[in-house]
């Protein structure tokens, strides 16, 4: 995302929406993307935006989920929805593994730690005598 000053903040006025939001009060929300016109009527060239949002349950609670549904009307949303959320939920997924692998990849030495506890030298300080 790039940064922009606010003074030079414009609204891309070819490109409005007008944003409605479906739901069936249990698990399904819809948001619909309708292109309009800067007057404010709709406009048939450009295509409806479906997105489907749920929330899961993980061990930390409830998890919100998103995903864009590639759909044509209202009820080809709707049966695609179930797709969509598992679609998320795999990329969401996917995205956790990804963040963990580069987590894991980094190396960090603390500041001042003494050089020798990286290995290879022993323990600073000296020699470690077993009883005798």
């Amino acid at each position: 995302m790039s940064q922009m000053p606010i003074d030079g903040m414009q609204v891309d006025a070819d490109n409005l929406y007008r944003e409605e939001s479906i739901t069936d009060l249990k698990v399904a929300s819809i948001r619909r993307m309708i292109p309009i016109k800067k007057d404010g009527s709709e406009d048939p060239s450009r295509k409806t935006i479906y997105t489907g949002q749920a929330h899961i349950m993980s061990q930390m609670g409830p998890v919100p989920v998103s995903s864009e549904i590639d759909a044509d009307s209202l009820e080809e949303a709707l049966q695609k929805f179930p797709e969509a959320i598992k679609e998320g939920i795999e990329r969401m997924m996917e995205e956790a593994k990804e963040m963990q692998r580069q987590e894991a990849s980094r190396i960090v030495v603390p500041k001042g730690a003494p050089p020798n506890l990286t290995g290879g030298g022993g323990a600073p300080g000296g020699n470690i005598i077993l009883g005798s």
